[in-house]
């Protein structure tokens, strides 16, 4: 008898963790914050490689890479992303500040990006 009130409690349980699940995907608990970081990332990620249409996709519309927030000149070199700090968004736009190391030289500055749809892009500078 305990084996089957406890077989009945775990199914329950299952049961209540499939429709939470399903009511409330994982997609619908990512923070704007945590977009603006993926964003950044994309960003840098992009910037460090050699595929120009890469580079277009993570950037905003009119993105002039002589005001990069990494510098005019980190197009294809090594960039890290050092940390992330103090995300804000209001509407459409937002700014965090970032510390980047571009082949090994680090800086701070604020970053904006623009939000199309659910995505938000990084601007120039």
């Amino acid at each position: 008898m305990p084996f089957i009130a406890a077989a009945v409690i775990a199914l329950l349980v299952i049961g209540g963790v499939l429709i939470a699940a399903v009511l409330r995907p994982a997609e619908k608990n990512v923070t704007t914050s945590d977009r603006l970081v993926t964003a950044i990332q994309n960003f840098a990620t992009a910037q460090s490689g050699t595929d120009p249409a890469r580079r277009a996709a993570t950037a905003c519309s009119g993105f002039d890479p002589a005001h990069s927030p990494l510098g005019p000149d980190a197009a294809g070199k090594k960039i890290e992303i050092v940390r992330m700090t103090d995300p804000t968004a209001n509407g459409k736009r937002a700014k965090v500040t970032v510390t980047s190391s571009v082949d090994g030289h680090e800086s701070t500055s604020t970053w904006n990006l623009t939000q199309t749809g659910n995505d938000w892009f990084v601007c120039s500078v």
